[in-house]
């Protein structure tokens, strides 16, 4: 894909590095970003049933790979809820080897799927659907953050509103230092200094203390193996992608810049066999996190996509006592942001719901409603584009007209057909004609009309054919390009009637 300049001086890793003030807003953006990773690593790995470093080894493999892999900079890959949904069955039935033998094979079949072109389909997902699942993304985000504010101690509550006036007014002083960064290190100071006892991030799970190695799936190389983990794999590597090339396209509109959905693919997919390799349980993109990072940070490059994954790595091993200290309040104030944030209030404004057509506005609807019951953002994005194409169908079908147009010749009825001709809209083709009142000779012109499909030759079979059953003749012109060579290689051949 074609770059403009100022994409390539927005994104570009040699440009930061020649920027003090660009590099500082990467680097600082990483180290943010490792931080809001941990907490979510660990509860994910709790989702899968696994030990808390299979999530967090993940996270930093998914990161680093990506960063070099990727086709979307400064978008972050770690392990997710998603994928550990998917993947859970299998720990609790098999047991962590068949695991990481799923995601090196999850991870294989996206890159396969990336050279078959499944990129392309994103331009098949319309925009009533991107809004849904930005929304729906926000209502998750904020929900995760709920069970952190129930049954805790009641200093939660003022810490949590202390780091949210942080977030929202530091800005307004000064951008030098991202306002999420000082939250956490100053509400760790306070209640350090104050001896709270509040949740803090050593409580959700033991931090690892050892470096992640290369760990090679112990499972024998046979077909019953491979049809135990395949269709687990399957499912990784479709919701990995779908929520992967879903938070591309997102951040392409917040930067106004573009990617590659392509490479992002299969570098997906290549992040995912290191991650199994080397221990992983496997991920995506993080939508929260990547909005932490290109919103709330401001960054833009891969070197902090790049960062995330070695300051996590730095934390958790090295300063895993020092980062167990960080209170979950101020994680919770952070998230709660990127949610606000990332909702599009604006598609929920009074004038845009008047403006907007019925049918769009109940597709995203439809999204929130199945993401946020499922859980499960690939779900929504499929039920939504579904819901939009069946109401495109069922608008379009209308669109087609049926006219009779005077003619000097005796003898002689001509109708003309407007439109576009495909299933949907030739459904009701055969019931627009005269077949009883109309003289020995009918002209149908489709010089205003378009056959896209076989279900419209067979329309037009139909009229002819109910036209013979009363001794008369239908003569079909008009036809050009695309419709005329597929009407002319179709017709009279769609049934075994000779």
């Amino acid at each position: 894909m074609a770059r403009f300049p100022h994409e390539e001086a927005t994104t570009s890793v040699l440009a930061a590095l020649r920027s003090p003030r660009r590099l500082r807003t990467e680097v600082l953006a990483g180290l943010v970003v490792a931080l809001a990773l941990i907490p979510e690593a660990i509860s994910f790995s709790v989702i899968a049933g696994v030990d808390p470093r299979v999530g967090l080894f993940a996270s930093f493999t998914m990161a680093v790979s990506i960063a070099v892999l990727g086709g979307r900079p400064a978008m972050i890959s770690a392990a997710t809820g998603a994928v550990a949904l998917v993947v859970a069955p299998v720990v609790r039935e098999h047991g962590l080897d068949y695991l990481l033998a799923t995601v090196v094979l999850g991870g294989l079949i996206q890159v396969l799927l990336a050279l078959l072109g499944v990129a392309r389909l994103m331009r098949f997902v319309p925009r009533s659907v991107m809004v849904g699942f930005v929304n729906s993304l926000a209502v998750l985000i904020f929900l995760a953050q709920l069970p952190h504010l129930t049954g805790v101690p009641w200093a939660v509550y003022p810490l949590v509103a202390a780091a949210l006036a942080v977030i929202v007014l530091l800005p307004r002083v000064t951008t030098a230092v991202p306002a999420p960064l000082v939250a956490i290190v100053g509400l760790t100071a306070l209640t350090v200094a104050a001896v709270l006892a509040v949740p803090t991030v050593g409580d959700e799970g033991a931090l690892p203390h050892t470096l992640p190695g290369l760990a090679l799936p112990d499972v024998p190389p046979t077909l019953e193996t491979l049809r135990t983990i395949a269709p687990y794999a399957l499912g990784m590597a479709l919701v990995g992608l779908m929520e992967s090339l879903m938070t591309a396209t997102l951040v392409d509109e917040i930067t106004d810049t573009h990617s590659s959905k392509t490479r992002e693919s299969w570098g997906q997919g290549v992040a995912n066999v290191v991650t199994g390799l080397f221990g992983g349980m496997g991920g995506c993109a993080m939508i929260g996190q990547t909005m932490i990072n290109v919103r709330s940070s401001g960054a833009r490059t891969r070197i902090s996509t790049f960062l995330a994954g070695v300051f996590l790595l730095v934390l958790v091993v090295v300063l895993g006592d020092v980062v167990a200290l960080i209170p979950m309040a101020a994680l919770v104030a952070v998230m709660v942001m990127v949610s606000v944030g990332t909702f599009d209030w604006h598609s929920i404004r009074p004038a845009t719901l008047r403006r907007m057509p019925r049918s769009e506005t109940g597709v995203m609807l439809v999204t929130v409603a199945v993401v946020v019951a499922t859980r499960n953002l690939a779900i929504g994005v499929v039920v939504g584009v579904l819901a939009a194409s069946v109401l495109f169908a069922r608008r379009v079908a209308h669109l087609t007209r049926v006219r009779e147009v005077p003619t000097d010749a005796e003898g002689t009825k001509v109708y003309a057909v407007e439109g576009e001709l495909f299933f949907a809209s030739s459904n009701d083709l055969v019931t627009q004609f005269d077949y009883v009142g109309d003289p020995e000779r009918v002209v149908v012109d489709l010089t205003a009309a378009r056959v896209w499909d076989a279900s419209s030759v067979a329309a037009l079979d139909a009229v002819t054919h109910r036209y013979a059953t009363k001794g008369k003749r239908v003569e079909v012109v008009g036809l050009e390009g695309h419709s005329r060579e597929r009407h002319e290689r179709l017709a009279g051949h769609l049934t075994g009637a000779s």
